[in-house]
């Protein structure tokens, strides 16, 4: 029985899916010193049923205390944070083989390519939670959310 829960678990959760969550992010944040810190909060926060609609419907005067203003929300985050971590770890390697991301080794970012010849689906909610996170630090946006990096 489990085998069948793995296996619809990997169809609903997999890097060809969520790729393109990193690169929408990536290519809407700026300006993030170590942004590459950011990447494990990106999938837990747009497909998190509540919060994601929450990014989804967030406009240009949306801030990060605005749209986490409850905090009762992200009970959960540092679970899906950890649960997440290899799904992470697979969609960045699924962006750097296509070409939508590239990795910045001096300063530890990601950075978006522009001139990628393979298109993804820009996903709203990842657009909009890259913008609301720049401006802010790696340390700044953990404390905000809570949860600390592993």
């Amino acid at each position: 029985m489990s085998s069948i829960v793995d296996a619809l678990y990997e169809l609903k959760y997999n890097p060809f899916e969520f790729g393109a969550f990193l690169a929408s992010f990536y290519k809407a944040e700026s300006e993030v010193e170590n942004n590459l810190l950011l990447a494990p909060l990106v999938i837990p926060l747009c497909s998190h049923p509540i919060i994601g609609q929450k990014l989804f419907n967030s406009n240009v005067r949306s801030t990060i205390w605005s749209v986490f203003d409850d905090r009762t929300k992200l009970y959960d985050l540092q679970e899906r944070i950890d649960g997440f971590q290899a799904l992470t770890e697979q969609c960045i390697q699924y962006c750097l083989v296509n070409d939508w991301l590239s990795i910045d080794v001096q300063s530890l970012a990601l950075r978006s390519c522009e001139n990628s010849d393979s298109v993804f689906t820009n996903q709203k909610s990842a657009e909009k939670l890259g913008r609301l996170c720049s401006g802010h630090s790696v340390v700044e946006i953990y404390m905000f959310l809570g949860v600390k990096p592993r």
